[in-house]
This record gives structure tokens, sequence and C-alpha cells, in this order.
């Protein structure tokens, strides 16, 4: 499994609070260990992000993602109302 980042992502992630920055960082540990540990909530996602999954970073922060292969690619991360308005 390789991991990438998508522009929108960074461009997300640098907005983010220094302590987010550092939920994020653990979450995505967890998920290279393990994509679907019980504390990411992974799940699949729909409009507008259909084919793409949504892991939990904190209880409002999610971390879009879409796979290919053995890339994946995280594509956003922002709170649900960010994310789907």
């Amino acid at each position: 499994m390789r991991l990438d980042y998508s522009r929108l992502f960074k461009k997300d992630f640098k907005k983010l609070t220094q302590k987010l920055k550092i939920h994020v960082g653990v979450r995505i540990e967890i998920f290279e260990i393990d994509k679907f540990n019980p504390l990411l909530n992974n799940h699949a996602v729909h409009f507008p992000y259909e084919g793409c999954r949504s892991i939990n970073i904190t209880g409002d922060l999610r971390a879009l993602y879409e796979t290919s292969g053995d890339l994946i690619v995280f594509i956003r991360v922002g709170t649900h109302s960010e994310l789907y308005k």
C-alpha cells in the first residue's frame, strides 16, 4: 500500500489547527496499520464523492480517500458540513 495526498487535501490540511494536524497524522498512522480499525469508522461515501471512502479523524473531522490498485490517495480533509455542502 502506497499513500499519496492530492493538492486539495494539502490545501485543506494547511487550514487546520496544529492540534487537528496531529490528529490527522495519528489517524493516518492507524490507517496504514489497519485501514478498517474501528476507531476510523471507515465507510463508503456517496454524492458528491462516489467511489471514495471516509475515515473519522475527530468527532466531526473526516478524511476522504480513493483507491487505485495499491495506491491510496487522500483527496480531502474537513468537517462533514465542509465536505458535503
